[in-house]
């Protein structure tokens, strides 16, 4: 996995203490709860940081750095990547407003009609 790629989420999720869950736009109390470092992953992947930047900061987080967090970390970011959760890109990237934050701190109808506004463009 080439660390200098960037990563950034396409999913809306929302945070209750610890806890990182996919949310639906539509129905913002529907959650669904992710395990704690795909959660983790997904929280961070503002599209403005690189893979390495990620282990960095993970690493930075430990006293004694875990040998394999380098290869944790590209698990995960593989497994986001495989169901879609996620993408890389070469260059950093600016998040759609409806991606940028947590679902609580959005304006929801605001994020709703940046949705339809989008998707519209794209067919």
């Amino acid at each position: 996995m080439d660390n200098t790629q960037y990563f950034y989420r396409t999913v809306i999720f929302t945070r209750h203490g610890d806890q990182i869950a996919l949310a639906n736009i539509d129905n913002p109390q529907q959650t669904t709860p992710l395990e704690e470092w795909l959660g983790l992953v997904i929280s961070l992947a503002d599209g403005q940081h690189s893979i390495q930047q990620l282990i960095d900061f993970l690493a930075a987080q430990y006293s004694q750095v875990p040998d394999k967090l380098e290869d944790t970390v590209h698990s995960v970011i593989e497994r986001l990547t495989d169901s879609q959760m996620l993408q890389l890109s070469d260059h950093a990237i600016d998040l759609p407003y409806y991606l940028a934050s947590p679902i609580e701190e959005l304006d929801l109808e605001k994020a709703r009609a940046l949705i339809k506004e989008h998707q519209q463009s794209v067919h």
